[in-house]
């Protein structure tokens, strides 16, 4: 519990868990489900904009107020323990921009249950946590942890959640210097440059919080086992019983394990250059 109790500088979290969007049969159904489920986890700003656009292009979506009593009235750990990794990697990064002269936005995270609205579209908790570059927000159900693990096996932890907090930061930061405006966003092999690209800049995060004593011994253990857990060969063989390389759009578990450690071992973004 190590993060929860070390991190304090506070980020901006809008939470939404409260409410439900509700959507008409002929929007995402199970069938645009499914195909989102097969597409995977930790999308990046391509994915989590053109999968909504095409299966919500005629949804209409309506957010209401949940009848049920929320328990989300006030801050609860979880959203507070989120406000404090997003206000940690918005510190981080402030000071890496002004070394190079560039002024840092600090990002949105909207916490949610089953769908909310984002200028993305509908977001949707089967399409798992993703950032949305046109309204610069990060969209996170993070009962995605307890799928992490109940499915496909990772241990969990708070390193692992804040891991995936960080890539999501990770892609915001891609927004920001106009490296994802620069790639094709339907080409698998600048996808996956794209995703190890916000891994290893998620590791950059991490190595500095271990360099400033808040991680403890097998921490880190739980970001690798995170990453590895969501590489694309470890998703297709969970899901579907085999793999299919041409198919993959994040990477695979050693890529993604790889490309962390490289953050992690160097903390410099040049280093973290997978498009060189």
């Amino acid at each position: 519990m190590a993060l929860r109790d070390k991190l304090t500088t506070r980020g901006r979290v809008e939470d939404r868990r409260g409410t439900q969007m509700v959507q008409s049969i002929g929007g995402v159904g199970l069938i645009g489900i499914a195909l989102v489920l097969a597409i995977g986890y930790f999308n990046g700003p391509e994915q989590a904009l053109q999968v909504r656009q095409d299966l919500q292009e005629q949804a209409p979506i309506v957010q209401q107020q949940d009848n049920t009593p929320s328990v989300y009235d006030g801050e609860d750990e979880y959203e507070v323990f989120a406000s404090t990794v997003i206000g940690s990697l918005n510190s981080l990064w402030t000071q890496l921009f002004k070394k190079s002269g560039i002024t840092y936005q600090d990002p949105t995270l909207v916490l949610f249950r089953g769908g909310t609205q984002s200028a993305c579209g509908g977001a949707v908790s089967q399409v798992g946590p993703h950032y949305c570059p046109l309204d610069q927000t990060i969209y996170l159900d993070e009962t995605f942890f307890e799928e992490l693990t109940r499915r496909f096996g990772a241990q969990g932890g708070d390193l692992a959640q804040a891991y995936v907090l960080a890539h999501e930061v990770g892609h915001h930061v891609q927004q920001l210097l106009g490296i994802t405006q620069q790639i094709n966003q339907r080409d698998n092999e600048d996808s996956i440059k794209l995703e190890l690209q916000a891994d290893c800049l998620a590791g950059i995060w991490i190595g500095k919080i271990n360099e400033q004593g808040i991680l403890e011994p097998n921490d880190l253990y739980e970001a690798i086992d995170a990453a590895e857990s969501v590489g694309d060969d470890h998703i297709q063989e969970t899901t579907a019983g085999y793999t299919q390389p041409e198919s993959r759009t994040h990477g695979s578990s050693e890529q993604r394990k790889e490309r962390l450690m490289k953050g992690y071992n160097t903390q410099s973004f040049s280093a973290c250059n997978t498009f060189g």
